[in-house]
C-alpha cells in the first residue's frame, strides 16, 4: 500500500471511532456535562423526592456510584444500595 492510501485510511478510522464516542456521550446525557455526585445521602429522604424520574450514575473520577432523584430543591445524590433507594425505584417502576 502507497503511504498516501494508509494515511487517508488511518484518517477515516479516527474519524469514524471519534463520531461513535461523542454519539454515545450525547445520548446519555444533552448537557455540556454528565451528572456528578461526588457523595450521596444514606438517611431515607423519600418524602422529598418528587416525580417519577431518576439516573443511574458510575462510580468515576471523584464522583461515586449514585442514584440522582429530583426534589424542589434540586437534586438529590442517593446511595444505591440504600433500602428505601431500591424500594423507592421498585415503585416507581410498577407498571
Amino acid at each position: 500500500m502507497s503511504v498516501k492510501i494508509l494515511s487517508i485510511t488511518l484518517l477515516l478510522v479516527s474519524m469514524c471511532v471519534s463520531c461513535h464516542s461523542s454519539e454515545g456521550t450525547h445520548r446519555h446525557h444533552p448537557g455540556p456535562f454528565p451528572p456528578c455526585c461526588p457523595a450521596v445521602t444514606k438517611g431515607n429522604m423519600t418524602a422529598d423526592v418528587v416525580g417519577q424520574i431518576y439516573h443511574k450514575l458510575a462510580a468515576r473520577g471523584h464522583c461515586v456510584k449514585a442514584i440522582i432523584f429530583y426534589t424542589k430543591d434540586g437534586k438529590l445524590c442517593a446511595d444505591p444500595d440504600a433500602q428505601w433507594v431500591k424500594d423507592l425505584i421498585a415503585n416507581m417502576t410498577k407498571v
